[in-house]
């Protein structure tokens, strides 16, 4: 697309949320994401912002080594018994969504983890193959008040996409990403290079621990929630995590995935 451009050094060290400030509609977030897409050196140099700006923080993240190495564990026991399990439905759906529109049913797309740290997650593809490239067309109708971006109305969205979108089942893949080490099963969601780059240092805070499938937010309303509420949300469990929180959390993350609450 024409004005679809690489992300540049001088970008990432100017991008400022004076777009927000300036606003008068209140009632969404972003509508013109300065960044449509990162190479490989601006990712570096992102990760490298986020590290600096991390060192500064005043938040210490709960939990030592001895919670590390559980949370750890359980992670893999239960992310790579889930993959075992769903074996089976996961390549079912992975074949509706080829049979639907023959592209790729597997969706990846590089987001943020602990420090500012670059990975590939992965989600079961719920829009159609050019969604990327496609961005700039729906940004305007972001409805979420912070830098995520939502829509109700996403023309990029397929049939079957709808459908997994609203059980959560897109998610799925992430599971593998689990048992990769990228992510946790209870986290922070791990935002996109264009959302981090606009971040205030107190937003980055939410980047102090890894990534997960599930946090408070998600448990909590999930897409409902008001962004600076999700981020004050995340930095509640950063300082109060534990093995206890997360499984409480965990089991609040099924109650609202099956109750759809929050899901769009």
């Amino acid at each position: 697309m024409a004005n679809k451009r690489l992300v540049t050094e001088e970008d990432i060290t100017n991008v400022t949320l004076e777009q927000m400030k300036n606003s008068t509609d209140k009632t969404t977030g972003v509508t013109e994401y300065p960044i449509l897409e990162f190479d490989k050196r601006a990712i570096g140099l992102l990760h490298r912002g986020v590290h600096e700006t991390l060192k500064h923080s005043k938040i210490v993240p709960n939990g030592g080594k001895a919670y590390k190495f559980i949370k750890r564990l359980g992670d893999i026991v239960l992310a790579g018994g889930a993959l075992a399990v769903l074996a089976v439905p996961l390549g079912v759906v992975a074949a509706i969504i080829y049979i639907d529109d023959k592209g790729n049913p597997i969706f990846s797309q590089v987001r943020l983890t602990e420090d500012g740290r670059p990975f590939k997650m992965y989600k079961f593809r719920s829009m159609c193959m050019d969604a990327e490239a496609r961005f700039a067309e729906v940004q305007k109708e972001n409805q979420s008040d912070g830098l995520a971006f939502k829509s109700d109305d996403d023309p990029r969205i397929t049939r079957i996409g709808k459908f997994i979108r609203k059980t959560s089942i897109d998610e799925l893949p992430q599971l593998w990403n689990v048992v990769k080490g990228d992510m946790s099963i209870i986290g922070p969601r791990p935002p996109l290079p264009r959302e981090v780059v606009l971040y205030t240092p107190a937003q980055m805070d939410r980047l102090l621990v890894k990534g997960g499938l599930s946090c408070i937010c998600q448990t909590e309303g999930r897409s409902d929630m008001e962004f600076d509420k999700w981020v004050e949300s995340d930095v509640r469990y950063i300082k109060s995590r534990s093995a206890a929180l997360d499984v409480k959390l965990m089991f609040k993350t099924i109650t609202a995935v099956l109750l759809r609450k929050g899901a769009k």
